[in-house]
């Protein structure tokens, strides 16, 4: 899993025109997050083909940055979300963004996107990165 960061300019129908783009192109897009400011938006998304996602930008001449993502699992309870970011504190990882994959009765997927991902694999129980 990739995460693509874009900006754009923030008006109707950029995100409609990007991400039906990015269906036509067979991505699936695993999770999301936006917001505008003065007039740029800001999309991070995290993609199950990042090739194909990187083609689209490019051919749109749409600028991003990209980067890992890791995946770790942490129970559906209290405090478990500070355990899981403590851990990468105590090791001195800053983290980029963060979201939640998935939720079900065995608990919560995160996708994590660290300053550093070697440290954060050492740090936390990772199920995955690309």
């Amino acid at each position: 899993m990739k995460e693509f960061v874009v900006n754009m300019e923030a008006r109707p129908g950029r995100l409609a025109a990007l991400t039906r783009l990015l269906g036509a192109a067979g991505v699936n897009i695993e999770a999301l997050t936006g917001y505008s400011h003065d007039g740029v938006g800001t999309l991070r998304i995290i993609v199950d083909d990042a090739t194909s996602t990187k083609r689209v930008l490019r051919e749109s001449a749409i600028g991003f940055t990209e980067h890992a993502v890791l995946t770790t699992s942490m129970a559906h309870r209290p405090g478990e979300l500070g355990r899981v970011t403590g851990a990468l504190a105590d090791a001195d990882i800053g983290i980029d963004a963060i979201y939640v994959l998935r939720t079900d009765a065995d608990g919560i997927e995160l996708a994590i996107c660290v300053e550093d991902a070697e440290a954060a694999r050492n740090a936390l129980p990772v199920r995955g990165s690309v």
